[in-house]
């Protein structure tokens, strides 16, 4: 593919992202939204259809991290080789994780769904399981976003060094990148919590819709040609 087909690629996958992963969160959200495990799997029994969906967009967007991965590696590498594969291992794996929480995800629609069905734990074992797969469904979710983030970071960096697209929004992606970066792991600390979790993704939905809208419409900045080597030669 060519530099101006990978950016529009990447514009479109970027807003199919953000298109896929609210609508998937807000579902699941929805799904269990009680106080207590037991609480909670009575609801997704009742929210079976939405998990269902979640399970499905959640799929996708696995797929859509890996394009970006090869398409923003195809756009920046010409500006840094190594950087640009650091931050495509980190889309990679942000993209195999999301699949993997697809594994909690379909646990506690089993358990909460299984009833008096062969094997079917009982009610007591049930909460234990169930809160334990809720819990690592958490972890996952803050573990992919920082990847997420971390590659964003690197891939917004190269873009403002190479002047791909307008310095602003560069510098948009860089700062909101950064912020998510920091603040997760102090998240899986226990450092930080409440609102500003929820808050801090504001810059970076602004700074992805902005950037694919940008990609999808104008691309990105011819690289400039690299000056030719000339070979002295001595007698």
């Amino acid at each position: 593919m060519t530099r101006a087909t990978s950016a529009r690629l990447a514009g479109v996958t970027y807003l199919l992202y953000i298109a896929l992963a609210f609508p998937a969160m807000v579902l699941f959200d929805r799904a269990t939204r009680a106080q207590g495990t037991p609480a909670k799997l009575a609801r997704l029994a009742q929210h079976a259809s939405d998990v269902r969906i979640t399970v499905v967009l959640s799929l996708v967007t696995c797929f859509a991290a890996f394009v970006l991965a090869v398409t923003l590696y195809a756009i920046t590498r010409d500006e840094d080789r190594d950087l640009a594969l650091l931050a495509l291992t980190c889309r990679v794996g942000e993209g195999v994780l999301n699949a993997m929480l697809i594994v909690p995800t379909m646990g506690l629609l089993w358990l909460a769904t299984a009833g008096t069905e062969a094997g079917a734990p009982d009610a007591s074992a049930a909460n234990a399981l169930g809160a334990f797969l809720l819990k690592s469904r958490a972890w996952g979710t803050t573990t992919s976003a920082a990847l997420f983030a971390v590659g964003s970071t690197i891939f917004s960096y190269l873009l403002l060094r190479g002047r791909m697209v307008p310095v602003p929004l560069a510098w948009l992606g860089v700062l909101a990148s950064v912020l998510v970066a920091v603040l997760l792991p102090a998240q899986l600390a226990g450092v930080v919590r409440g609102p500003v979790l929820d808050v801090m993704w504001l810059p970076m939905l602004a700074f992805e819709i902005a950037l694919g809208l940008w990609l999808l419409v104008k691309g990105v900045a011819r690289m400039p040609a690299q000056p030719a080597r000339a070979t002295a030669l001595t007698g």
